[in-house]
């Protein structure tokens, strides 16, 4: 019998941090962009916590969270399907199909993933991308082998007929202000990037902190003021204004890390910054602007 998760926030949170690369790289197939699926992730994580803290005893830890983590992509994505259908917006893979091509990133683009229905993206991806057997997928998805075997030959079947896409671009404004961004992050122009920022804006140093508010988010970048081993540059990541991270001593290698900016009436709304999640680079695809 496999050893009981830790039974404490704590203990937790720390045993969790070993499983998160392969949690991140599973909910980004899922979700269709490597920052949904972080989002996802720390939704799977409090709901992992909560579990702990009335009770929950498992004997399996890593097929536990993975199921955790399912269920939570599963309740996004019916969520984020009912208020597309309210608000009449167009469906998340054509959002995410309107990219710049692709220059970077692993061989399999997560954009044809979406094109299978939520279960089929799980088997896919649990099966073919992380290698899970079959009994481990019909564990962690509450399933039988039998059907696991099925919905993976449905979705092979899918993958392999869906239609090329074609990628689009970034409008004009954000270009323009992750120029700007970015052009005063590698002149150490702090205080220009400070009046750029919402008085609502929310920070998220993934897996560190979260801040909120401008002058509480302020204070961040006095951290980037002290190490010079970052060039930023601007780029996209699924089609979102990105800051890509170069190695000061290697710039023509691929970002070490991405920056995820939104902005909102020429505002800077949210920040998540990846420089202690360096996971998500075996997922990204980029492109400078």
């Amino acid at each position: 019998m496999k050893p009981d998760l830790p039974t404490t926030n704590a203990a937790l949170t720390a045993a969790l941090t070993t499983l998160r690369p392969d949690l991140h790289r599973f909910l980004s197939r899922m979700m269709g962009s490597v920052f949904d699926g972080e989002d996802v992730l720390q939704d799977a994580m409090l709901a992992a916590l909560r579990a702990i803290e009335t009770g929950a005893r498992v004997e399996n830890p890593r097929a536990w969270m993975f199921r955790i983590a399912r269920n939570t992509a599963l309740n996004a994505i019916r969520a984020r399907k009912s208020e597309q259908a309210m608000k009449s917006r167009l469906s998340h893979f054509e959002e995410v199909t309107q990219t710049l091509p692709v220059s970077g990133g692993t061989a399999d683009t997560l954009r044809p993933l979406m094109a299978l229905t939520p279960r089929q993206r799980s088997a896919v991806i649990l099966f073919d991308v992380l290698g899970y057997s079959a009994s481990e997928v019909a564990d962690i998805s509450d399933s039988s082998i039998d059907a696991v075997k099925s919905t993976l030959k449905r979705g092979r079947a899918a993958l392999r007929s869906a239609p090329s896409e074609q990628l689009g671009d970034l409008n004009d404004t954000d270009k323009v202000l992750l120029a700007r961004y970015t052009a005063c992050f590698n002149a150490h122009d702090f205080d220009t990037i400070r009046a750029m920022l919402a008085e609502e804006v929310a920070l998220d140093v993934v897996s560190i902190e979260h801040r909120t508010g401008a002058e509480a988010v302020g204070g961040y970048y006095s951290n980037y003021a002290k190490v010079a081993d970052w060039m930023m540059v601007p780029g996209h990541v699924d089609g979102t204004p990105t800051v890509l991270v170069f190695d000061r001593e290697k710039p023509g290698i691929a970002p070490v890390y991405v920056i995820r900016l939104t902005f909102s009436d020429q505002k800077l709304l949210r920040i998540q910054d990846f420089r202690y999640a360096r996971y998500v680079m075996q997922d990204v695809h980029w492109r400078r602007v």
